[in-house]
């Protein structure tokens, strides 16, 4: 807290353009007088040295961002090496069906979207100092999750077990919100998704080396696969040094991430302001998150998070569907991640530049399409490991190419205001629809089989995304072609639609 509050927090700004027909926060191509502002460098005309392009790239992403990636990473390390194996050991160890497991899935998510609208509501509220409390709320939601981690040694039944997800998932959903509003605020809107790239690679990172992490320690501990429930040894060392690996994140998080953040562009020391929107300086109401949803744009975005989540099949059961084609032994389940971490590390960075070039919503919707496609591939003849490679890489690539570009899509609909809670309510949307996924997949496996359960689940996707695009479409401009979906009028050639700073927002 302190060697973080001794520096700046935020990317140089540059001046506002406030001229009529300008946008601040372009979700998609830039303006067509051909300035660059929306290029997704923030650079000026003309040629850039390579130096030159470093230094934009730093000035895109901000040392906030890198210190909350540093943050991610380390505790994704700490959450992967458990959900590496944890799957195994509820399935093989304790006898658990796959209706069980949906259900115990599913509460990973179902207890996250629960508390992240509060998570978003107590982040906005101001303290006494009159600043948000995003990083205080986003501290408790980690220390939470590391607590979990040695609770783990001590619980050997599936409701204990379940319970204690519980309480991780909890903290995972008090500060998804305040950190990603960090990041928002952060970093000036035309970077953002470059911005939540870099996070995202970083969290990455983590859950690429979480699942190599478990497999090292149930080496170096001894103690074999759980094929009887027999064997706690390698599980109980997996469970320890998962908690003090939470417990460095959380440290990173209070030295190095600062207390107070103003939104890139607000000059320092400005307080909250009162926009044409409506916005009052007043403190916000846990209701009025869910107001936020007479917001066009994050209506549109939260239907779209809903309806395609709805249809997102678990990352454990794609690796259990994918294990059991293989017949892979079980030593090396939780190496099956890998495939997917590493895609999602390599394309977060230049997707996320993507999607401020080409559209963020454009850019989430075919992420979708990557994963149906993942699906397909996972039904086709097509066997052997390169079949099951190519899967774990689509997957990853829908990862990168919808995570952050979710949040940095709907960070540009909301103000900084209500950064938080708007953020929360598409991420509780999202995760709601993911339990309810969960359930459901968990359910027709039992019934029907994993493989008839996943053509259920591709050919849902499908509808999905068609029904999401036509969600996402902006209506025509007069006098000039229709809006590619998912884009704003202003990238037609029509009047230019009204940055985020005028969008009704109920106060």
């Amino acid at each position: 807290m302190y060697v973080a509050d001794s520096r700046s927090s935020k990317a140089p700004v540059a001046p506002a353009d406030t001229r009529p027909g300008r946008r601040e926060a372009a979700d998609g191509p830039g303006p067509a007088d051909g300035s660059g502002a929306g290029d997704g460098s923030g650079a000026a005309d003309g040629p850039r040295t390579g130096a030159g392009r470093r230094t934009a790239v730093r000035a895109a992403v901000p040392g906030t961002v890198v210190a909350l990636g540093v943050v991610s990473l380390v505790t994704d390390v700490s959450s992967e090496m458990v959900s590496a194996v944890l799957p195994l050991y509820l399935l093989t160890g304790l006898g658990l069906s796959p209706l069980g497991f949906g259900l115990l899935d599913g509460i990973q998510n179902g207890f996250s979207a629960l508390v992240r609208l509060l998570g978003g509501h107590l982040a906005d509220r101001r303290g006494r100092d009159g600043a948000p409390r995003h990083k205080a709320v986003a501290a408790v939601g980690y220390g939470l999750s590391a607590l979990c981690k040695p609770l783990l040694l001590l619980v050997h039944t599936v409701p204990l077990i379940g319970a204690v997800v519980a309480v991780d998932r909890t903290g995972k959903g008090l500060r998804t919100a305040p950190r990603d509003a960090m990041i928002s605020l952060a970093t000036e809107p035309a970077h953002r998704g470059r911005a939540f790239g870099v996070h995202r690679a970083m969290d990455t990172a983590g859950a690429l080396l979480g699942p190599l992490t478990a497999f090292l320690v149930l080496r170096l501990a001894g103690g074999p696969m759980l094929a009887d429930g027999g064997q706690q040894q390698g599980y109980h060392a997996v469970f320890a040094v998962s908690g003090c690996v939470a417990v460095l994140g959380v440290l990173v998080l209070l030295l190095f991430v600062p207390n107070r953040l103003a939104a890139a562009g607000t000059p320092e020391g400005a307080g909250p302001s009162s926009d044409a929107a409506g916005v009052s300086d007043a403190r916000p109401r846990l209701r009025d998150g869910l107001a936020l949803l007479r917001v066009p744009g994050l209506r549109r975005l939260t239907v779209c998070a809903v309806l395609l989540g709805l249809t997102t099949v678990s990352d454990s059961f794609l690796y259990l569907l994918v294990q059991r084609r293989l017949g892979l032994s079980v030593e090396y389940f939780p190496l099956l991640p890998l495939g997917t971490a590493g895609a999602f590390l390599l394309l977060a960075v230049p997707l996320g530049a993507l999607a401020d070039r080409i559209g963020r919503r454009r850019l989430f919707l075919a992420g979708h399409g990557v994963l149906l496609l993942a699906y397909v591939l996972l039904l086709s003849p097509l066997d052997g490991p390169a079949a099951v490679v190519c899967v774990l890489l689509l997957h990853g690539s829908f990862y990168a190419a919808t995570d952050g570009v979710l949040a940095a899509a709907a960070a540009d609909t909301v103000p900084a205001e209500r950064r938080g809670a708007g953020l929360a309510l598409v991420g509780t949307g999202q995760a709601l629809a993911r339990f309810a996924c969960s359930l459901a997949f968990g359910a027709l496996w039992s019934a029907v089989g994993g493989t008839t359960a996943l053509t259920w689940s591709a050919l849902a996707l499908a509808g999905c995304v068609t029904g999401a695009a036509f969600v996402l479409r902006e209506p025509a401009v007069p006098g000039g072609p229709a809006a590619a979906p998912g884009e704003p009028a202003a990238a037609t050639g029509g009047p230019a639609a009204p940055t985020t700073d005028d969008s009704e927002v109920p106060s």
